[in-house]
């Protein structure tokens, strides 16, 4: 324990936000976990976020409403944050800061851990080669989740994406191996913290299932918190239980926001979008928790949800985090006014991991050839129908027709599904291949001519020549 381990100060020079200025320390560093006790005997809990010259910056984790500067107590631990880990959290329900609120008792844990976690040692690092199944059609054929991966679901206000995390959460397996979720939500309404609770109430009953949920009348210090518990949480579980762990954290713009809150409260100098100059090594500071490390079992993969204002892209948070995670899964507002669930954008979603947990081996032998040549067939598609709305249908040629077809089996047949629908991935290229064979033969140059035969690809090119020449007999003879 550090020289103030013990000592109680009780002059606190200003309350401003989330945090509080305590004056006289000495011995206290960055990152110390902090006691507070008011004047009514109240206890809040705080993190020092700056020291320097007899000065300690402290955000209180609860927040600093119905404080009064007289009267007030900080005890400084010596240490940083830490929290219980172990199987213990499994099955529970607890707020952004890791106190339960399930009417269940305190979680104990084999030891405790720091919440600011370590960074893993790149030589240290295993490659992912295996998928996480979620469940989900679409994201398993196109944009295969890999183990150890982090996966980014980008999406716009308006869309489901805290029904799609939600259901992904519920129903993700790996192959029959020990299996984990970690669910933390930040900022959520009470409403949306209901439905995640109701969703995943099978999985927690099942022991499966850590669940943190941190709402938006809730302290902005606890929406800071609550991502770095779920992953000091995670990690315990697959390298020391030897479970892997998939961890969901749903809005990481929410999350980025309260960043700025607390920045401007500290009065640091705003980068762009007045977000602090230190968001990207934030986001990088939890994204790369995950992954698989070479001599300990299970891993943990991340998929963070984020929305983007205005359906920006370039905003610095959905624009940082694609440059430190593998990948994205967009969600389109076009997709969703089609009535399609879940409304996926294929061509602007990628997973770059996908050709190491997918095909001969993994998956299925035919799953890489047939994703490539429905996003093939999808991209023909898209140009087709702005060609469609230019000239009108009646202009098209009969192959053009059939990738009008193609567009609308594919999104009504393969993407689309039931929010609570949990679809195999045998099931889900099978309806991927239904999709392609309303092309001619010719047009699936990307898959080999062995799996054509076994499926039945017909070739539709002449049938199609001899309908356009009794088209136009019948045009001429009018």
């Amino acid at each position: 324990m550090s020289l103030s381990g013990g000592i109680e100060y009780t002059t606190v020079r200003e309350l401003r936000g989330p945090l509080a200025i305590v004056e006289g320390v000495s011995g206290v560093g960055w990152d110390e976990y902090a006691h507070i006790t008011l004047a009514s005997g109240e206890r809040r809990h705080g993190v020092v976020l700056d020291a320097d010259r007899g000065l300690a910056v402290v955000q209180v984790l609860e927040g600093t409403a119905g404080m009064d500067p007289q009267g007030v107590r900080a005890v400084f631990s010596g240490s940083p944050l830490r929290v219980p880990v172990g199987t213990d959290w499994l099955g529970r329900v607890c707020n952004g800061r890791g106190a339960p609120v399930d009417d269940g008792p305190p979680i104990f844990g084999s030891h405790q851990a720091e919440v600011g976690g370590a960074p893993v040692n790149p030589v240290r690092r295993e490659p992912p080669s295996e998928p996480v199944l979620t469940g989900v059609g679409a994201i398993d054929a196109l944009t295969t989740l890999v183990r150890g991966q982090k996966l980014p679901v980008f999406s716009v206000a308006g869309l489901p994406h805290l029904e799609l995390a939600a259901q992904i959460a519920a129903q993700a397996t790996v192959g029959g191996e020990a299996f984990s979720v970690v669910f933390a939500g930040m900022g959520l309404t009470h409403a949306d913290a209901s439905f995640v609770r109701d969703v995943l109430e099978e999985r927690s009953a099942a022991g499966e299932l850590v669940l943190l949920l941190n709402t938006a009348d809730e302290p902005v210090i606890e929406r800071i918190l609550t991502p770095r518990i779920a992953l000091t949480v995670a990690e315990h579980l697959a390298f020391t239980e030897g479970r892997h762990v998939l961890v969901v954290m749903t809005d990481m713009t929410t999350y980025a926001e309260a960043l700025r809150e607390v920045s401007a409260a500290r009065g640091e100098i705003p980068a762009r979008r007045a977000y602090p100059g230190y968001l990207y090594s934030d986001l990088a500071s939890l994204y790369e928790r995950c992954g698989r490390i070479r001599g300990r079992p299970g891993s943990v993969t991340v998929l963070p949800v984020l929305t983007m204002p205005a359906g920006d892209i370039t905003h610095p948070v959905p624009d940082l985090t694609g440059y430190i995670t593998e990948g994205q899964i967009v969600l389109s507002p076009e997709t969703h006014a089609r009535g399609v669930y879940p409304p996926l954008d294929a061509l602007s979603s990628l997973s770059r991991l996908m050709r190491k947990g997918a095909g001969p081996g993994r998956t299925r032998d035919d799953h890489l050839d047939v994703a490539a040549q429905l996003l093939a067939a999808l991209a023909r598609a898209r140009q087709v129908r702005d060609l469609a709305d230019l000239v009108g249908q009646a202009a098209l040629s009969p192959t053009d027709r059939r990738y009008l077809d193609f567009d609308e089996a594919f999104l009504r047949d393969f993407a689309d599904q039931r929010s609570d629908e949990s679809r195999s991935l045998d099931a889900s290229l099978e309806r991927g291949w239904r999709a392609l064979l309303t092309l001619p033969r010719g047009q699936l140059s990307m898959l080999p001519a062995g799996l054509l035969d076994a499926h039945g690809a017909k070739d539709l090119d002449r049938l199609d020549d001899r309908d356009d020449l009794d088209d136009r007999d019948e045009e001429a003879s009018r």
